[in-house]
């Protein structure tokens, strides 16, 4: 193909439960589009709705000659959708899709998706400089590491690709093709790597498979530059999503002394391990404008502790949470129910060690992905799969069962947890805005009601509606419009009111012209 191939990227939905932020994979895969040549577009469908409608609207303004996507295994079966929607649509599109569920499903995917062309298997940058500019001759891909494809109705899959030595030659992600606005209104940390690689075997994790175990480490004079431009874009707030900050003590520590050479002053989180932080990279963490990091403890059992390889001890935990509240920082850690050899007992080892931590928790249940250990090996251990309905596979739902427990007992675990939160918070909420609740009480569930109503305009796509059906002259007074988003969300008028003029005094929507409003 020649170099003004135009490639549109779909970001599949996402929901709030999982505090959607701006995909970064697909930003790093729009950038390795652009710089081999490429147009290229984003349609996201994590900040508007989708219907096929919007889609068909979409390819006949922007033509593109390929549609792709990547996914986890959660919007797997959403992200599946729009493609074959695509398809049906415009038969000539090349569809690609990328991501961990993928790359370790390829050949069964293609198998039962005929709609589908290419997957992009692991780590995707290379593959793409190498695929862009022959796409449109597919008797040139057979010799493309890292895909496999569909040809004349057979399907081939070449061989894996190197991961890149040098991640600093890696082109940063392409935030500048998503809508910006609707992002720094939703509020979520914009997230980014600082590392590619893990040293650990969880038996639970893709991480190590899809990256590599060998931590790939970029120069902390690059990471801080990538900072300044997020900054720069208008948000104030970083999450570093590599899955181990702390990989080394030194690294993470030159990382904090560029930003604070650098003179930026922001707030960050990271991803840490209870046996690699220290209280002086902690303490440095802090002045660099870190104010919480997350850790997986994963079981308050030894001995499940070492059946999943977690490589850690509920000693190293108690001295890893005791050390971030030290430091001053916020500690999040973070457990798996449904763990192989899981019993009631040992839930209740859990529940009790987490309770004694003195720090932030919450319980997941486990989600045995294409990838994992145990998943591959699931004889192995005392586990049952119960379902492979991947939209079941959002760490919420059990869809796994051991000897002891049923997926019924799993969720009544984490259901009794979750109640004992959500109780509380419903009950301050049935007393929010009546002047009964303490000041900080009242600012946290003034901002968690605004990222619901925010997403609920996003998702629905009603800021848009509200326009559709209007008075002859295509107008819309301000006090309908509020009524309109008020009565479509179940939110008072007066708080739909203060949200949006804030927005509105923000510039993230903006006046058309024509007496509507729309996101900038």
């Amino acid at each position: 193909m020649e170099n003004d191939v135009k490639i549109a990227l779909v970001a599949p939905p996402y929901p709030l439960s999982e505090a959607p932020s701006p995909p970064l994979g697909l930003c790093y895969v729009g950038a390795a589009f652009r710089a081999a040549g490429a147009q290229v577009r984003i349609f996201d469908y994590i900040v508007s709705a989708y219907n096929k409608d919007k889609l068909a609207r979409q390819l006949a303004e922007f033509a593109p000659d390929v549609l792709g996507t990547g996914s986890v295994t959660m919007n797997f079966p959403t992200a599946l959708q729009i493609l074959a929607d695509a398809k049906t649509l415009q038969p000539t599109l090349i569809t690609i899709i990328g991501g961990a569920h993928v790359s370790f499903t390829a050949r069964e995917t293609l198998e039962k998706n005929p709609f589908l062309d290419i997957i992009v298997i692991g780590e995707a940058e290379a593959t793409i400089m190498e695929l862009a500019p022959l796409l449109d001759d597919s008797s040139q891909w057979d010799d493309i590491a890292g895909i496999a494809f569909r040809r004349a109705g057979e399907i081939f899959q070449n061989k894996p690709r190197q991961l890149i030595a040098n991640i600093d030659s890696i082109p940063l992600p392409a935030r500048d093709l998503l809508p910006l606005s609707r992002y720094k209104a939703l509020g979520f940390p914009i997230s980014m790597l600082t590392s590619r690689g893990c040293p650990y075997g969880c038996i639970f994790c893709q991480g190590r498979r899809l990256v590599g175990a060998k931590p790939r480490l970029r120069s902390p004079e690059l990471v801080v530059e990538e900072m300044k431009t997020i900054l720069g874009m208008g948000f104030g707030r970083i999450n570093i999503a590599d899955d181990l900050f702390t990989i080394e003590a030194g690294r993470a520590q030159s990382i904090c002394e560029e930003i604070l050479r650098g003179g930026l002053h922001f707030q960050w989180s990271a991803f840490v391990r209870a046996n690699t932080v220290d209280l002086e990279t902690l303490r440095l963490m802090k002045r660099a404008g870190c104010d919480s990091v997350s850790f997986g403890v994963e079981s308050g059992d030894e001995e499940i502790l070492k059946k999943i390889k977690k490589g850690i001890t509920l000693d190293m935990a108690h001295k890893a949470a005791a050390l971030c509240k030290e430091a001053g920082l916020i500690a999040l850690a973070s457990f798996i129910v449904g763990l192989p050899s899981e019993t009631p007992d040992s839930l209740e080892r859990t529940k009790n060690f987490a309770a004694a931590l003195g720090c932030h928790y919450g319980f997941h249940i486990l989600a045995p992905f294409p990838g994992t250990t145990v998943r591959e090996e699931i004889e192995k251990y005392d586990l049952e799969i119960l379902t492979n309905e991947w939209a079941r596979y959002d760490a919420n739902q059990a869809v796994i069962r051991t000897s002891a427990l049923s997926a019924r007992d799993i969720e009544a675990f984490v259901d009794a947890f979750e109640r004992e939160i959500t109780a509380e918070r419903d009950e301050q909420l049935r007393l929010w805005g009546k002047n009964i609740l303490p000041p900080d009480v009242e600012m946290r569930l003034s901002g968690y009601q605004q990222t619901k109503l925010i997403f609920a305009l996003l998702e629905g796509d009603l800021l848009e509606k509200s326009y559709e059906d209007v008075s002859s002259n295509g107008k819309y007074p301000r006090s309908d419009f509020y009524g309109h988003i008020a009565a479509a969300t179940g939110f008072e008028r007066d708080f739909v009111t203060k949200v949006i003029d804030s927005l509105m005094a923000r510039s993230l929507i903006v006046a058309d012209g024509n007496g509507a409003w729309r996101w900038s």
